[in-house]
C-alpha cells in the first residue's frame, strides 16, 4: 500500500477496456445526530472560550465525523489532515481580514488597495483549499487529488471582483455643495444600479466557469473529473429559481393582504406586516432546497471522467420536508437542534449519490496504490493548511 504522503498517478489512461460493464457503487451515510451533538457542542464550547482560535480544530473534527461516516461502496472515507496545519492557514485568513478591517475604519482612502491585495490573493488560496481538503481525503488507501493549476484559478474567479474594480474606476467623488453632492449621488446611484445588473446577468455565467475549474480538477487513482455542462443549464435554473421566487411572493402577498378589501383598512398595517413577515421566510424556506437540489442533480450528473460517472437524483419534496422540520425543531429548541439537522440534511443529499465505475475498481486501485510519485504542486496546500470549505 502507498505511503498517506504519496499521490496516485492523475494523468488518465488509455480507453483500451470501453467495452467493460459499468458497476454502482451506492452513498451511504451512518451518523447519528446524537453522536454529532456530542462533537458539535464540545467545538462551539472551545470555540467561545478561546476566542474562534479553535475553529480550525473544530472544522477538522467536523470534517472527519462525516467523511468518515460516508460509506461508498460499503468503504469510508477518510480524513487525514494536522489540524495545526489548518490552524496556521486559519491564522494567515484571520489576518487578511483584520488588516482590511483596520483600512476600511482608519484609511478609507486606501480601502481599493486592500480589496486589490484580496482579489489578487483569493484565487491562490481558493486553490489551496481545494488541494488541501482533497489531498487529506481518502477511499480504500488512496488519496484524492487536486490537480487544477493556478491559472485557471485566476481565470475562473477574478470576474467576481469586477463590479469592485468598476466601482473604483467610475464611481465619482463626493464634491462641496448641496448641488454638486445631489448630482454626485444621482451618478453613483446609476453605476452601482448598471453595475448589479450586469452582475447578476452575468452570475449563472461566472458561477458555471468556477464549478467547471473546480469539479474539473478532482482526480483519483487514474481518472481526473471534468464537468460536462454548460453555461445554459445554469441560467435555466437561475430563471426557474427567480421565477419560484416571485411566485411564491405574489401569492403570499395576494392571500395575506386580500382581507383588506374585506375587513377594511383598519388591519392594514398589521396584515401588510404579516404579509412581509410570511414572504420573508417562505421564499427562502422553498427557493433554497429547490436550488439545492437542482444544482446537486446538475453539478454532480454532469461530473464525469473516462471511468468514473456521478449521478445525483435529489428531489425537492424531500429536502423541503426535511428543511421544514429542521428549521421548526431549531426555533424549538433554541438552535440545539442544529448538529442534528445537519445530520439529517447531509444524509438525505450523500443517499441521493451513486457513481458507475467502469471494470475492476481493485485494479485500478492496485495501481495506485503501487505508485510512490507525489504531485508537488499539492506541497503548497499541505504548508498553508487552508480549507474554506469549497
Amino acid at each position: 500500500m502507498a505511503q498517506q504522503d504519496d499521490f496516485a498517478p492523475t494523468e488518465v489512461l488509455p480507453g483500451t477496456d470501453a467495452s467493460r460493464p459499468m458497476q454502482s457503487l451506492d452513498i451511504r451515510f451512518t451518523g447519528s445526530g446524537s453522536e454529532y451533538f456530542r462533537i458539535w457542542i464540545v467545538n462551539l464550547l472551545l470555540t467561545l472560550v478561546t476566542f474562534t482560535l479553535y475553529v480550525p480544530f473544530a472544522r477538522a473534527r467536523r470534517i472527519a465525523y462525516f467523511q468518515n461516516n460516508t460509506l461508498v461502496g460499503g468503504d469510508p472515507l477518510g480524513f487525514h489532515a494536522d489540524p495545526w496545519k489548518m490552524f496556521r492557514g486559519y491564522l494567515l485568513v484571520l489576518l487578511l481580514g483584520v488588516a482590511y478591517w483596520a483600512v476600511s475604519n482608519f484609511q478609507p482612502g486606501l480601502t481599493w488597495i486592500a480589496l486589490a491585495v484580496f482579489a489578487a490573493l483569493w484565487p491562490a488560496l481558493w486553490r489551496a483549499s481545494l488541494q488541501f481538503r482533497l489531498r487529506n481525503t481518502s477511499w480504500r488507501g488512496v488519496r484524492l487529488s487536486f490537480v487544477g493549476d493556478l491559472k485557471s484559478a485566476y481565470l475562473s474567479m477574478l470576474p467576481f471582483f469586477l463590479p469592485a474594480l468598476v466601482f473604483v474606476l467610475f464611481l465619482p467623488e463626493m464634491e462641496e455643495g448641496e448641488k454638486m453632492a445631489r448630482e454626485a449621488a444621482q451618478r453613483s446611484m446609476q453605476v452601482v444600479g448598471l453595475v448589479t445588473l450586469a452582475f447578476m446577468a452575468l452570475l449563472p455565467w461566472l458561477f458555471a466557469r468556477m464549478k467547471r475549474y473546480q469539479h474539473g480538477g478532482y482526480a483519483f487513482a487514474q481518472e481526473r473529473t471534468a464537468l460536462k455542462v454548460g453555461a445554459g443549464s445554469f441560467y435555466l435554473l437561475f430563471l426557474k429559481t427567480l421565477g419560484l421566487s416571485i411566485a411564491v411572493g405574489v401569492l403570499a402577498g395576494v392571500v395575506l393582504i386580500a382581507p383588506l378589501f374585506l375587513l377594511g383598512g383598519a388591519l392594514a398595517p398589521l396584515l401588510i406586516t404579516a404579509a412581509l413577515a410570511v414572504i420573508y421566510l417562505l421564499v427562502p424556506l422553498l427557493t433554497m432546497p429547490y436550488v439545492t437540489a437542482r444544482m446537486q442533480n446538475l453539478i454532480w450528473g454532469g461530473t464525469r471522467s473516462h471511468k468514473i460517472h456521478f449521478d445525483s437524483s435529489l428531489r425537492f419534496r424531500a429536502l423541503f420536508r426535511v428543511t421544514l422540520v429542521n428549521w421548526l425543531l431549531i426555533v424549538i429548541t433554541l438552535g440545539l437542534y442544529w448538529p442534528f439537522a445537519k445530520v439529517r440534511t447531509a444524509r438525505l443529499k450523500l443517499e441521493a449519490m451513486s457513481l458507475d465505475v467502469q471494470g475492476p475498481v481493485d485494479e485500478w486501485l492496485a495501481r495506485a496504490q503501487k505508485s510512490n510519485k507525489g504531485v508537488l504542486g499539492d506541497a503548497a496546500g499541505d504548508f498553508f493548511g487552508i480549507d474554506m470549505g469549497l
